[in-house]
Parts: C-alpha cells; structure tokens; sequence
C-alpha cells in the first residue's frame, strides 16, 4: 500500500516535469507572436519573418524591427534575470519569501537611478547601469551588515524589509524634489516599464550578463549546499556567510542593470522560482535556476502584452500587471507546495511505521519457531511413542542410570 502511495505520489510530478518544457516553449511562442504582431499597426504573423529578417522599409517593417522586437528582447533578458536573482536570494537565505523587493536591491537600485535624474547629474550611457548597481550594492550590503552578516537568514528578510522602507523613503523625499517632468518620469520608471525601450538598452546589457551568467553557474552547486543549512554546510566545507555575501553579489549582479534599464519589475523573483520548484519538488538548486530564469522570461513577456493593448492607446507598466498576478498565484504555488510535502511526510512516517510493524510481526514468529511443539514435549515427558518414532526413556530413569 505505501509502494502504491509512493508511486501514485510520484506520478504528477513525473507528469509536471514532462509538461514543463512544453508549456514554457508555447506561453513564449504565443506571447512573442502577440507581442510583435498585436498593436499599431497591425503585423500578420506570416509578415513577422520578412519584416524582422529582410529590412522592411515600411511603417510595420520599422516598428517591429526598431520597437517591438527590442522590447521582446529586453521582457526575456529581464524577466530571466529576475527570475534567477530570485530563486539564489530564495536557496541562499532559505526561505521562499525572499525577494529582491524585500531585501533592499530593488529600492536601492531604483535610489541609485533616481537620484541623478532628480539633482541633475549627467551621466555618459555606458555607465548609467553604475548608479543602480551601487544603489542595489548598498541596499543588499546594509541588509546583511545590520542582520549580522548573514547568521540568521529569518534576521536577514526581516532586516531587508526594514531596510527596503528606509530607502523607499529615501526616494520619497527625492521625488518631493522633483519637478513635474522628473516627478512623472520617476513614477512610470518606479511601477516598472518597458515602454519606448530600444536596441541601445538592450546592448547595455550584455557585458553586466556575461559576468553574472558564469557566477551564476558556479553558485548553483553552492547553493544546494546552503540549503542544508550552515552546521551542515561548514562541515561539508562550505563557509556560510561568504556563501551568502556571494550569492548576493550575484544576485545584485543580476537585478542592477535590469531595474536601471527598465525599473524594479515586481514580484518576478517571487513567482519564478515558485514555478519552477512546483513543476519539479524534488530536484535542487542546480535544476531549478535554468528553469526559474525560464519562468521568469516567460512571466514579463506574458505581462508586457496586456500592459500594451488592454488600455490603449494609453500603455500600463508591466510591473503593475507582474504584481497584481505574480502574488495570488506565487501564495497558491506555495501552499500546493506545502500540502504536497505534507502528505509526503505523512506517507513516509506511514510506511516506516508500517516497516517497523513487519519487523515486531517477523521477531515474534522467529521467536516463536524456536519454542519446541508441544505435543512432542509430551509424548518425551510420558515415555510414549511420538508421532516421529520410538518413545524416548523417562526423564526420571535417565537421570538414574547416569548416576549408577
């Protein structure tokens, strides 16, 4: 009964990983199609080809090949690297409510590309990722500073929210500084936008990539270390907190230039690496970030369609429409998830208490076998024939010879 428990426990998340791929190949394909052909003008989808591959000179060939295709782009670079911050900030401190708009990365990032804005300073385009970066450095740093450095990841979350108000009202008193221009500018850049993004901003990301990616692969084993927590992670070698400050230099690495291109896109971080865990609850970390960056590419390019046409001609933030999903669907992946590792324990204990109860059941029997039959004990104690052959001599006579 628990084999049978086990196995049909096993069979949906069999199922989820094989579904997997096949859901995030069509959720890109359908939004990448809606999100370069839907809008004005109108672009057949059998038009897209020619007019992304053969330099279309027209209206439609221009505004797919120099606005949307770039937009699609920077939606699946962005949502990507989100995704992927998350899920270390989430193994890393061990705990799924880790994000980075908790942790104080989002809103230094955001300080760090307000303030040149608000007390005019002109900064050249390759270096206008540099301020959201510091911003992002001193909002992780400070976090992990005040909460000790990392020893409690509960203190770290706790101290990043604390810490996430302080820069916010930072940035408040910023934006009381600003004029009328700047003041709107900063708004739609705060809710997350990616709207009148070109080739340029997309470039601006690839040398900030090719140093996160590779770190990244390096601190995935890690991270499936820190997960055993930081006893078990010292004696297998691995030492806590410069574990952690690394992972959030990685995870700082990667959310920076996102939030300087486009501004803090909320809740990508929260609700990727949910998806990802919930389709595989078994694997690691090493299995999940691959996946997580995936779900988080396939959540902006989803949310960047409606944040485009549901209003038009007036565009919404797509941060706005990543929130207002990415938190109701995140909590009910985490407590399916939770209700899954509950009855898996349940089955466990089940069938170890049943194990146990085999073994009692087995040492009785064994027990029980070494006893001798009692008819033949009492056919030997009479002197009577036993059912096997002649009768054996008296106890008594025996003990009689022996002492003549």
């Amino acid at each position: 009964m628990a084999d049978r428990a086990a196995a049909g426990e096993e069979r949906p998340s069999r199922g989820a990983r094989r579904r997997q791929p096949l859901l995030v190949v069509v959720l890109l394909a359908v939004s990448s199609v809606c999100a370069l052909s839907l809008g004005t003008p109108y672009v057949p989808p059998h038009r897209l080809v020619a007019a992304v591959l053969e330099g279309d000179t027209t209206l439609a060939g221009i505004v797919v090949s120099e606005l949307r295709v770039p937009r699609l782009l920077l939606a699946l670079v962005a949502g990507a690297c989100l995704g992927a911050a998350g899920l270390v900030l989430q193994e890393a401190l061990r705990n799924p409510l880790a994000v980075p708009e908790m942790l104080g990365v989002s809103s230094g990032a955001a300080l760090g590309v307000a303030a040149p804005l608000v007390l005019a300073f002109s900064l050249p385009a390759a270096v206008q990722p540099l301020p959201a970066i510091g911003g992002a450095a001193l909002g992780g740093g400070l976090t992990l500073l005040v909460a000790g450095i990392g020893r409690s990841p509960s203190a770290v979350l706790l101290t990043g929210a604390a810490v996430a108000a302080a820069l916010q009202a930072a940035l408040l008193v910023l934006m009381v500084m600003a004029d009328q221009l700047d003041l709107q500018l900063i708004y739609r850049y705060l809710l997350g936008s990616l709207s009148a993004r070109t080739w340029d901003d997309v470039t601006d990301l690839w040398p900030w990539l090719l140093v996160a990616v590779p770190a990244l692969v390096l601190c995935a084993p890690v991270l499936s270390v820190l997960r055993l927590g930081d006893e078990d992670a010292e004696a297998l070698g691995v030492r806590a907190q410069r574990a952690r400050l690394a992972a959030l230099a990685i995870a700082v690495v990667l959310i920076a230039p996102v939030t300087a291109v486009c501004g803090p896109v909320a809740w990508v971080g929260f609700l990727a690496p949910h998806l990802s865990r919930w389709f595989a609850p078994a694997a690691g970390a090493v299995r999940w970030l691959p996946w997580s960056a995936a779900w988080g590419a396939v959540v902006v390019a989803v949310a960047d369609v409606p944040a485009r046409l549901a209003l038009a001609p007036v565009e919404t933030p797509a941060g706005a429409w990543t929130a207002l999903l990415g938190v109701p669907v995140g909590v009910a992946l985490m407590r399916s998830g939770g209700r899954r590792r509950a009855a898996r324990h349940g089955q466990e204990a089940t069938a170890g208490t049943r194990e146990q109860s085999s073994e009692l059941r087995n040492t009785a029997s064994g027990a029980t076998d070494e006893v001798p039959p009692t008819g033949v004990s009492r056919h030997a104690h009479r002197g009577e024939p036993g059912p096997g052959g002649p009768a054996s001599p008296p106890l008594g006579t025996v003990g009689t010879e022996d002492v003549r």
